[in-house]
């Protein structure tokens, strides 16, 4: 029995009954919350946003399950889910071969959304978009053009002031997936960047100059806060935080600034040729109206999900996102998947045992 001392039940018999009340229903939530199945994934942040609101949006299509997400950087997310410490992972970069044979399990990629690198930089008086060639930005990114108004940049951008200012270079301290789409740009542009010697391309590359900074949000800071800095992020932290960036030289020779047009040409000429896997990169894709640094990003799901219930939630998700999801997309500055590649992954959903 529920006893309630000190209360004047004529005076305050309607709160009391109102508390009464209030404290059902939450307990009530509280029983629903129990129920709820946590389905735990974890990675890439460039995809964070969409994936905060897909998983909210679904939410209320499946009740019996919450997901909970935690952007901590495309390596880790790969190294959460293969050692099985997460149900999912995320990564803008696609597992090597090596990742996949190293794995203590099978893990299949679905790609979700599309999206660009681009180059942001913060030069004071210059607030036009500028042009970058392709070997600008590798000397950039080597040290070896150091100012802004060196003839590499300049001549791409006739009658544009540019200062004779040191450039400061930012870039990612963590394992990411936006590291790998950018050094696997430079690495296709340059010799010099591709060369044994060199960077190369990788999640975490030995930078020769530059300040480092953990995230999409980390690099967005700095350049940010440095004056004449430039750096590379996801292009949707660039819109949410106002930064200028610049048109990126293709392998057409053309200046392509990157949106939704660019990115979908950038896929078009791969989606029918997709691999059974979906492990491809679109960077400086064929085609004049191609922007050269745009990617997919991938969901890492195991093989094998031993809970049947975990499983279920989850294929049901992936159903969803690959169809009614994807009308999302282009509200959050992504693009959205070509339907060649949505109708090979409904296909390859089956492959979740």
């Amino acid at each position: 029995m529920l006893r309630l001392e000190g209360v004047n039940w004529k005076s305050r018999g309607g709160k009391v009954r109102k508390y009464l009340l209030c404290g059902a229903a939450a307990l009530s939530l509280s029983f629903v919350a129990q129920a709820q199945m946590l389905i735990n994934g974890a990675g890439a942040t460039f995809p964070a946003p969409i994936y905060t609101k897909w998983f909210s949006d679904y939410a209320s299509v499946d009740t019996s399950f919450h997901i909970n997400y935690v952007a901590v950087g495309s390596g880790s997310g790969i190294n959460q889910v293969t050692n099985g410490t997460v149900d999912f992972g995320a990564s803008d970069a696609f597992m090597s071969d090596l990742q996949l044979e190293n794995a203590r399990i099978k893990v299949l990629h679905f790609p979700t959304v599309m999206g660009a690198v681009v180059a942001v930089y913060n030069v004071p008086g210059v607030t036009v978009q500028l042009n970058f060639t392709q070997q600008a930005l590798v000397d950039i990114f080597l040290g070896k053009v150091t100012k802004w108004n060196d003839p590499a940049i300049a001549s791409a951008n006739k009658g544009v002031n540019l200062p004779n200012e040191n450039i400061t270079v930012a870039h990612r301290a963590d394992a990411s997936g936006t590291t790998f789409v950018f050094t696997d740009f430079l690495t296709t542009a340059s010799p010099d960047w591709a060369h044994p010697k060199g960077p190369g391309r990788g999640a975490s590359v030995n930078w020769p100059v530059g300040l480092a900074s953990k995230g999409n949000d980390g690099v967005t800071g700095l350049v940010k806060q440095q004056k004449n800095s430039i750096g590379y992020v996801d292009q949707i932290y660039a819109v949410k935080n106002k930064l200028l960036y610049g048109k990126i030289q293709n392998k057409a020779g053309q200046f392509v600034q990157a949106d939704e047009v660019s990115v979908a040409a950038a896929a078009a000429s791969l989606a029918k040729s997709m691999p059974a896997d979906f492990r491809t990169s679109i960077v400086n894709a064929p085609g004049k109206a191609a922007y050269p640094i745009s990617t997919f990003t991938w969901l890492l799901i195991p093989a094998h999900i031993e809970d049947a219930a975990k499983k279920k939630a989850l294929v049901g998700f992936l159903n969803w996102m690959l169809t009614k999801g994807q009308a999302s997309c282009t509200s959050l500055d992504y693009v959205p998947l070509p339907k060649e590649v949505v109708a090979k992954e409904l296909k390859a959903i089956s492959l979740i045992r």
